[in-house]
């Protein structure tokens, strides 16, 4: 699930006032969730809106970093993977955020999952060596997930 706040104030706001009541009423609905909260660095291709109606896919990768590593991971996402995605047919747009403690998120919208595969096969591994993203990763944990229109609000 993917929450995006117009301000800090609004989500202070929302967990003050309503989030327990909410959390209640949803008791043994779930197992082992958790949340996190990553502020916005930069978007990836175009202005970041949390709009779902032109996308099929998103693919997430939530990505803990070593920390002597951090301002290069940072570099590395806006000079080398961030281009790389936005000129790939079928992205729509996306966002890098993070979070305290070293942690990522990358969050890339696509049109389709066969978009989103022709990236992912023609690209990934070159643009992985020139970023050296494997010394700057301690854990990366993602996926590719098939949006439900019926779900977004």
């Amino acid at each position: 699930m993917f929450a995006f706040w117009e301000t800090r104030a609004f989500y202070d706001s929302f967990m003050a006032r309503s989030h327990d009541r909410l959390a209640s009423a949803q008791s043994g609905t779930y197992r082992n969730l958790q949340a996190k909260l990553f502020d916005h660095r930069f978007d990836v291709k175009t202005g970041f809106e949390p709009r779902f109606t032109d996308a099929d896919v998103v693919r997430v990768a939530h990505c803990r970093v070593h920390r002597h590593r951090v301002e290069h991971f940072s570099l590395m996402q806006a000079k080398v993977w961030n281009p790389a995605m936005a000129g790939s047919p079928g992205m729509v747009r996306g966002l890098f955020g993070e979070a305290p403690g070293n942690e990522f998120l990358v969050l890339s919208m696509w049109q389709s999952a066969a978009e989103h595969g022709k990236y992912r096969v023609e690209r990934v591994e070159r643009l992985s060596l020139r970023a050296q993203t494997e010394a700057d990763i301690a854990a990366l944990a993602g996926d590719v997930v098939e949006l439900e229109p019926s779900w977004t609000v």
